[in-house]
């Protein structure tokens, strides 16, 4: 029997980056460990507020969050990549002293967001055994890890290449403009800070992945065969999820009205599109959703925020105006729209919803996927168009739509691929793919699962990380941005 840790775990800023973290925390204690969860508290708006801190608090007595303030960034007119990379260096004086107050025998370990790669040197100078925790696909993790080896070595960005194919080892290839939106100009401060990132990931000890064996087999090989990271080992990859918001209401929380509208609907009939808590339209481009779920003649339930040229005036969307004249009134009878927050993990689990239109965030798509959910991809930031090719191409659990690449689908688009998806025998064959789909999640976090036997390895791992003499880590490579 495995003796019970001490983990503190430390999400980069954003609320995006901290929700995560909260799963991992629950899975922690679910097995008997304790959790500390370090939050970086900076005084700018992109910033996780103590006010999200102590909602999530509140919702999750059994995490004991702590917020560490650090001075504000040296150069408020920075990108807000490099500031918010800033602000995390700023933050590692505070980080060691806060695990340096730790009651003894202090953390046992220190379980990083992928963007927290300086506080590796804190976990060095105090012999705090590091891993990454990585909240997206493996297969994202196998191409960004090779990143800063191949990308410099590209004659051009990956914005001028379009739809030439990028190729990274042992993955299939990938269109450049569907690799990550933060390194498509190879030139910008964003992209140089992203390969500083990528570059030191291998530094941590191991990486703990929210994805499962049965999920993503091209990648783990790819990883585990270490051709990755061509430069030094790649670190050990422990698949321990899918950790998802299970979406049960808390007692006394009132139960949102979609829940009841999806009550009266008939079972798998309606197409659910929400888009995150970034996901936001022109008001052009919500007029072609508009007609696009009109015509399709399907149940919706469509959660929209304000163009975000207008969030700062309009924080809830004036539906009327954003939508085609009558639109509402004409799809009354099957469709519900919201301007407002939507319990999504709720929603996905409702025996009423039978397709998701996403942004391809990691969570969502493994929420869908708990769900035995088909979706309909829309990519939109981050690394989202990558997993989009991950999830149609090979793990076969999503279509993609037409015309993200340019900013904007046709309604007629996105009526033909809720078509295909609610009605056709191709639509019924992904469907049925997501039934195994959800099996194999539920299996691999079931008793003497893939996911159980790979966090039981993270655990020995560590274990052995303390019989083991220090690591010099001189011969880091550092950077000057």
């Amino acid at each position: 029997m495995l003796a019970a840790k001490t983990f503190v775990l430390y999400p980069s800023l954003g609320v995006g980056h901290l929700n995560p973290m909260v799963e991992l925390a629950k899975h922690l204690l679910r097995h008997g460990h304790s959790v500390v969860i370090a939050v970086v508290d900076p005084p700018d708006s992109d910033a996780v507020s103590a006010d999200a801190v102590a909602r999530l608090a509140a919702a999750n007595p059994s995490i004991a969050f702590r917020l560490l303030s650090v001075p504000p960034s040296p150069d408020p007119a920075a990108h807000p990549v490099k500031r918010s990379l800033d602000t995390l260096r700023l933050a590692n004086p505070v980080l060691r002293d806060f695990l340096r107050s730790l009651p003894a025998p202090g953390a046992d370990a220190l379980l990083l967001d992928m963007f927290c790669v300086d506080a590796l040197d804190v976990a060095a100078e105090l012999d705090v055994p590091a891993y990454f925790f990585f909240a997206s696909a493996a297969g994202a993790l196998a191409v960004l890890l090779d990143l800063p080896h191949s990308y410099p070595e590209l004659p051009s960005s990956f914005k001028d290449m379009g739809e030439a194919l990028v190729r990274s080892p042992g993955m299939p290839p990938i269109r450049a403009v569907d690799m990550p939106l933060m390194v498509q100009d190879k030139e910008s401060v964003t992209t140089k800070v992203r390969l500083h990132q990528f570059r030191r990931i291998p530094e941590g000890r191991g990486v703990l992945v929210n994805s499962f064996d049965w999920l993503e087999p091209t990648a783990l090989k790819a990883l585990a065969d270490g051709v990755c990271v061509p430069s030094r080992p790649t670190p050990r990859v422990y698949c321990i999820g899918p950790l998802v918001d299970g979406g049960s209401k808390k007692g006394g929380d009132k139960r949102h009205e979609c829940l009841a509208w999806l009550d009266a609907q008939p079972r798998q009939s309606v197409v659910f599109l929400c888009f995150g808590s970034k996901g936001a339209f022109s008001a052009a481009q919500l007029k072609e959703i508009a007609r696009g779920l009109e015509s399709s003649g399907h149940r919706f339930l469509w959660a929209v925020r304000s163009p975000p040229e207008e969030q700062s005036e309009f924080p809830e969307p004036d539906l009327e105006r954003l939508l085609p004249a009558g639109f509402l009134e004409r799809t009354g009878n099957r469709g519900m729209v919201l301007g407002s927050w939507v319990p999504q993990a709720e929603v996905v689990q409702h025996e009423a919803v039978g397709a998701f239109v996403t942004h391809c965030g990691w969570n969502s798509t493994l929420e869908a996927i708990m769900s035995g959910l088909p979706m309909v991809c829309w990519p939109l930031y981050a690394e989202q168009a990558l997993n989009k090719v991950f999830m149609v191409e090979e793990m076969k659990v999503a279509v993609a739509l037409e015309g993200y690449e340019e900013g904007m689908v046709e309604a007629e688009e996105l009526e033909a691929k809720l078509r295909l998806v609610m009605e056709t025998e191709e639509g019924r064959k992904l469907r049925d793919m997501l039934v195994v789909a959800r099996k194999m999640a539920l299996d691999a976090i079931g008793e003497s699962g893939s996911s159980e036997a790979a966090f039981v390895e993270f655990l020995r791992d560590l274990e052995n990380s303390a019989m083991e003499s220090p690591v010099d880590r001189s011969g880091r490579v550092t950077n000057e941005l």
